[in-house]
Order: C-alpha cells, then structure tokens, then sequence
C-alpha cells in the first residue's frame, strides 16, 4: 500500500480525496490550519499533519516523517476576490509555496506529483489567482523532465459546494435575509461536483506515465450564472438581486485558451473524453477553437437542480 500526502488535505477536495484514495492508499491529509486538520481526520478517519507550504522545512518535515509515494497538491488561496485584496498572501502560497514542494519533492525522491489548477489558467488570464496557479502548471510541467519525480497538473472548473464556493455562500445568504446577492448574473461558468474533481485526479495518477509533463482535464457543462440563481430561486422558494461585480472576475472562463489549442488534444481514458495540454509539443489533431464557458456544452435544468441540492437537501 503506498502512500499519498495531499496538501491542504482538510479542504472540500481533500476530503472527498482521501475517501476515494484509502480504499487502496494510505492517505495523510496535510494543512497548516491544526483545527480543521483534526475535524479532517475525524471526518475521513485519515492521519493529518501540520504542513505550511510557504515553510520549505514544514513540507520536509512532513515528506521525512511519511515518506509518500505519491503527493496532491491541493493547498492554495483560490478565491478570486481574495487573492485581488491580498495579492502577496496569494503568491506566497500558490507560487512560492507551489515551488517549496516541488523541490522538497524532488529532494525527497517522491514519485508522483499532481498539481490541482483551475480553468482561470487559460488564457486569457484577468486576475491575480489565474497568474498565480498558470505560474504552478508551468514550474510542475517545465519540472517533469530533469529528475525521477513525475509531475502533472489536473484543470478543474468550479467544484459544487466547495469550500468558499457560491453555492454554501448563497446558502447563507438564503438562511440569513432570504435573499442572494449575485455579483455576476450575467457571467457563465464551468461546474461539476466533487466526485468528478477526485476522478480527474485519480484518473491522472492511474495514466501517470501518458500525463507527465502535461495537464490533464475533462470535458465540462457550464451554465449562466442567473439562470442557476432562477432554479435555485424556485427550488428553494427564494429571491436574488444583482449587485456590484468584483475586481478580477470575467464573463466567461476557457478551459483550453486560444494559444493553447495547438497544444491539446483529446483522449480516451476509460470510455471517457478528457483533454491533454502538452506545451513542449504541438499536437498533430490538435483542438481547432477555444473551449470556453460560452461554446461549451450547457447544463440543463435537471443537472443544475443535482448539483444544487447535492449537499445541500
């Protein structure tokens, strides 16, 4: 049994992770926040570890004490609006403490690295967070070659119900004042639940020998933001209303950006479609136009209603 350390491993992904992984892995969860880390172990009945990837000695720390094959770098500040007002708080973590691990992996002979990103890297990139983690898919890639530590990043979309996500935000908002506040009614989105988020990076160790060196994602659904809002509305008896947009947010995210789809190319892994971003390589069928949040295919009524009321009923 190998095995895996998941940097912020007390957050929604981890957790859902480490379910999955300890089925056929021993899973440490690792988290410089000591509170959540124990609710995280209670939760999944998984180790925990203090572990600060902005600390170059804390991830060897944790690296010496249980020697992990395998290492999920999930520990980031993801928040758009957030990394806008704290932009070095954001650097720190997801550039400088990206970069920690990376090396302290390679020192420590760790086999298999898997980075966790976000369709905010593609181009183009309108805030501080999507440079922040674009810089990470491009250290763990650019790393893959020069030692025996095999690394790979995944791309995700919007977890559903992730931690500081909209749907728990609307939640509160809906229990407190019986009313949602939507900063961007009009900007659509790419969305898909926690099971499919941990699959993509099961699936990428599972292939880890065809991902190196790339990135790795699936097909998602996107949908318009007030068109959520109107069957969450109905569905839970409640009202929203358009408010300020934040600094650093856009329309429409792209999953594979236009400069990128000279490098993507489909994949069948397990009957199923993904997408493969190699920027070393030009692929001979490459992808012939962007995927984006506005030509990707749309969710339909009953697949928002699912995803609405997943955690939440």
């Amino acid at each position: 049994m190998s095995e895996v350390l998941i940097t912020g491993g007390n957050g929604f992904l981890g957790k859902g992770l480490a379910k999955k992984l300890m089925k056929n892995h021993r899973v440490i969860l690792g988290s410089r926040n000591n509170v959540l880390n124990k609710i995280a172990s209670e939760e999944t009945g998984c180790e925990s570890t203090p572990l600060d990837v902005t600390n170059f000695q804390s991830i060897k720390d944790a690296l010496c004490r249980y020697k992990p094959n395998i290492v999920i770098h999930a520990a980031a500040t993801k928040f758009v609006g957030l990394s806008e007002k704290f932009p070095l708080e954001c650097t720190d973590i997801n550039v400088q403490g990206s970069m920690n691990l990376a090396r302290a992996c390679i020192e420590s002979n760790v086999k298999t690295v898997i980075g966790i990103s976000t369709d905010k890297t593609a181009p183009p990139i309108e805030n501080i967070y999507g440079l922040s983690k674009a810089l990470m898919e491009r250290i763990f890639i650019s790393l893959n070659d020069i030692n025996k530590t095999k690394f790979a990043c995944v791309r995700f979309g919007n977890i559903a119900w992730s931690t500081g996500s909209v749907f728990p935000i609307w939640k509160k908002m809906m229990t407190t004042n019986n009313l949602i506040e939507s900063t961007g009614p009009n900007m659509r989105r790419f969305f898909f639940n926690i099971n499919d988020a941990s699959n993509l990076v099961i699936t990428s160790l599972e292939n880890i020998d065809s991902v190196c060196g790339k990135i790795l994602t699936t097909k998602m659904k996107s949908a318009k933001i007030s068109d959520i809002l109107n069957i969450w509305c109905k569905h839970y008896k409640t009202k929203w209303i358009q408010i300020n947009e934040r600094q650093g947010d856009s329309i429409d995210e792209f999953l594979i950006g236009e400069n990128e789809i000279k490098n993507t190319s489909e994949i069948i892994l397990k009957n199923k479609e993904y997408f493969l971003i190699d920027f070393n390589k030009k692929m001979e069928n490459n992808l012939k136009e962007p995927l984006s949040s506005f030509n990707s295919e749309k969710l339909n009524n009953k697949e928002i209603i699912s995803l609405i009321s997943e955690y939440n009923d």
